[in-house]
């Protein structure tokens, strides 16, 4: 997956205060946003991409809100691909790749295996003043025409 998200041409921001109901907002916003893209909420990559969602946004919420009154979900989406960011303002900047059995690895782990599983990408990029940073998952879109996808 190359697929930048600057390159998407569907585009949605939602920006949420940094508490437990954001979870479910967000859950609910992604897949309104999905429905008026096109994108079937039985589409493969659905149900993976509001899982990781949900992880993120969670993190957020138990990590960063001390810092961060507001988390950020970014959305975007083209033909072959969904790419969502998850942004707050503390400065931390998790570790993607530790195994899940590992002392700090746990979620973020299994949000790195279940993206990389599905032929997306993984990325953390900081705030271009380091306080703050966004997670950006892309995962693909593959149709294959079946309505049983795109329903």
């Amino acid at each position: 997956m190359t697929e930048r998200y600057e390159a998407l041409p569907l585009r949605h921001v939602l920006t949420l205060p940094t508490m437990g109901a954001a979870v479910r907002m967000a859950r609910e916003t992604t897949e309104q946003v999905l429905v008026e893209w096109g994108i079937g909420l039985n589409h493969p990559s659905v149900g993976p991409a509001l899982l990781i969602l949900s992880e993120l946004v969670t993190n957020s919420v138990r990590h960063a809100a001390v810092l961060s009154p507001n988390v950020t979900v970014l959305y975007a989406a083209g033909p072959d691909a969904f790419a969502f960011g998850v942004h707050d303002r503390h400065p931390y900047r998790p570790a993607l790749h530790v195994p899940a059995y590992v002392a700090g690895g746990g979620g973020l782990a299994t949000v790195a295996e279940l993206t990389l599983g599905l032929g997306g990408t993984v990325v953390v990029r900081d705030d271009p003043d380091g306080q703050g940073k966004s997670i950006w998952i892309t995962l693909p879109l593959h149709r294959a025409g079946s309505a049983s996808e795109d329903a």
